[in-house]
């Protein structure tokens, strides 16, 4: 269930860090923030890809075994 929780939070932040470039591209003008807000979400992309595959392997994600 933590496991579950976690994927949620960071699908939140996610989806908050590119929110947060396109505020600062679209307002702010600041090209700067944007590309390190940008790789703040690739780099959070990236953890969570690695998350959904750990629990895909140790079975807390998915389907349980028959």
């Amino acid at each position: 269930m933590i496991i579950k929780l976690l994927i949620i939070f960071m699908l939140l932040l996610i989806v908050g860090s590119l929110f947060y470039a396109l505020f600062s591209l679209v307002k702010k003008g600041d090209s700067e923030r944007t590309a390190k807000a940008l790789t703040i979400r690739i780099s959070l992309s990236l953890f969570l890809f690695v998350l959904l595959m750990v629990g895909f392997y140790t079975g807390v994600i998915g389907h349980p075994p028959t």
